[in-house]
């Protein structure tokens, strides 16, 4: 006699939760808001992409030229010529990195970034102190905008009230 299988009240997959679908033309409720404040950030993290592929691409045309220089060297004169230029290469891009690392860390533009100074990290970031003094932005004394509750007027709104209207009359 073949085995029937019995409905178990235990489901090996259970369901996820179920979706109400809304009317034609019409948005979930709670994805309105998730999709608006998606757009924002995906364009700049697009933008950021596309900066950081063009890098990419930047270094791998680099990697192919050293490879070539390399690959063509015959003589130990030119392989030490090849590998000291790809050292100045990669020493160059180190204070490139150290210097967007300090200037980030101080939340410096990358106009002044640029212009640090120094050959070790703790010069640079004392550099970038003093930098920062200069790009920080300056608070006003006051930000009342000319309107101080405490500036010593006894201002009474019920009297003010009352002389509005006598003067209406």
């Amino acid at each position: 006699m073949p085995e029937q299988e019995t409905p178990s009240t235990e489901t090996p997959e259970t369901p996820a939760e179920t979706v109400e679908t809304p009317p034609e033309g019409e948005q979930p409720k709670g994805e309105e808001t998730a999709q608006t404040e998606e757009t924002v950030p995906a364009e700049v993290l697009r933008k950021k992409l596309t900066e950081a592929n063009t890098e990419a691409a930047g270094y791998r045309t680099k990697l192919r030229d050293v490879e070539a220089k390399l690959s063509a060297a015959k003589t130990v004169e030119e392989f030490e010529a090849a590998t000291a230029d790809l050292k100045g290469q990669v020493e160059a891009l180190e204070r490139q990195i150290l210097l967007r690392d300090v200037a980030a860390k101080f939340e410096l533009p990358e106009a002044l970034a640029k212009r640090l100074t120094g050959t070790t990290p703790a010069e640079l970031e004392a550099d970038a102190k003093e930098l920062q003094k200069l790009v920080a932005p300056i608070a006003p004394a006051s930000l009342s905008g000319g309107l101080d509750p405490d500036d010593g007027d006894d201002f009474d709104p019920v009297k003010a009230a009352q002389e509005a209207r006598k003067r209406r009359y």
